[in-house]
């Protein structure tokens, strides 16, 4: 399963949002230096839906705001999780 989502390094607190276009943003207090900010967007997405770190991958936009990451697990599963938490986010 894939994601995309826009992120926003060296903000003021660390949230993600989805906008009612059904956008994701992701804003990280993490520099976007080294991959801190890749990392924290990572750790970020891995605590608001509850999956383990080592399940996200950045696909595209490594060095960049727009970024596609990849989700491994059961599809099914995975987008059940994701529509419970822009239910409640959105």
């Amino acid at each position: 399963m894939t994601v995309e989502l826009r992120a926003q390094p060296r903000a003021r607190r660390t949230a993600l949002e989805c906008s009612a276009q059904g956008t994701l943003k992701a804003a990280v207090t993490a520099p976007a230096e080294d991959g801190k900010a890749n990392a924290a967007v990572i750790a970020l997405l891995a605590a608001e839906w509850r999956l383990p770190r080592s399940a996200f991958d950045v696909m595209r936009g490594a060095a960049g705001r727009g970024k596609v990451l990849s989700i491994s697990g059961e599809p099914a599963a995975l987008a059940d999780r994701i529509v419970e938490w822009v239910r409640e986010h959105g």
